[in-house]
């Protein structure tokens, strides 16, 4: 027989015993609710980093076409496209939300949304924007920073057109970022504009309050991440004196570019 003080130790080791097992085979910390200290993944060893003579182009518009490309042929990566759009108020508040990157070229990199939700009144209140690309199978980010402005009304209605048409009916139901009572309100009003579009030989118009933008790059930066923690992080962006690029710290780039490594 056991005394109660052995049950509780007994106990106590099997707790224990568990708990360690469960951190060795997830990688996840059991201890105080919040405490994510446990959490991290490794990443790329040392034989295997990032450096400037693995850039493919020193465009970054190129070197950016080499990496998505390899994104979109990675198979466990399901929207290579998918990116977190920061915006930010005329006072500074930023917001983030994820979008999907419909084009880019050497003029920047498109997306289409509503112009009457935040990121929409934020854009036209202060005309700024970061993307976020992170595909983590391939351990790699992009960052890119620059101004933005609408697109054309041909080329918006050109992509309008190619969506779905359920997409298409959504565009102009959504009164996007706007409070409703339920769902049941976006079905009942997709129901009528579905009765009312219900030939598909009659196009449906688009919103006017629906469209591109394009983000114009000053700055696109390149990161891979490494176990140590030392990152692999360079950096394209727009001259800002006479004296670069100088070298020694700034190097020429491509198409007016100048290019330099960051400290992780």
């Amino acid at each position: 027989m056991f005394s109660n003080v052995s049950l509780t130790l007994i106990r106590s080791f099997k707790f224990s015993s568990l708990k360690n097992t469960y951190r060795m085979t997830t990688g996840t910390s059991t201890s105080a609710k919040g405490d994510l200290g446990d959490m991290r993944k490794p990443y790329n060893e040392k034989h295997k980093t990032f450096t400037e003579v693995d850039l493919i182009s020193k465009d970054p518009i190129e070197q950016f076409e080499s990496w998505f490309d390899v994104a979109c042929q990675t198979t466990t990566i399901l929207e290579a496209n998918a990116m977190c759009l920061s915006t930010a108020s005329k006072t500074g508040k930023p917001s983030a939300r994820y979008v999907l990157l419909k084009g880019f070229d050497k003029e920047g990199f498109r997306f289409f949304t509503n112009y009457s939700s935040r990121k929409g009144i934020e854009l036209e209140e202060n005309p700024f924007a970061a993307i976020t690309f992170y595909w983590e199978p391939l351990l790699r980010s992009v960052r890119i920073e620059g101004s933005v402005k609408k697109i054309s009304t041909e080329v918006s209605d050109q992509y309008f057109h190619s969506r779905p048409r359920g997409s298409q009916i959504s565009a102009i139901l959504s009164a996007q970022s706007q409070p409703i009572p339920s769902r049941q309100t976006l079905i009942d009003a997709e129901e009528k504009l579905l009765q009312k579009y219900n030939d598909e030989n009659i196009p449906i118009p688009r919103p006017e309050n629906w469209g591109g933008y394009v983000v114009v790059p000053e700055v696109i930066e390149f990161w891979q991440g490494q176990s140590t923690r030392i990152h692999d992080r360079i950096r394209f962006r727009r001259p800002v004196s006479s004296v670069e690029p100088d070298g020694i710290l700034t190097y020429q780039g491509d198409q007016g570019w100048i290019y330099e490594r960051l400290s992780p």
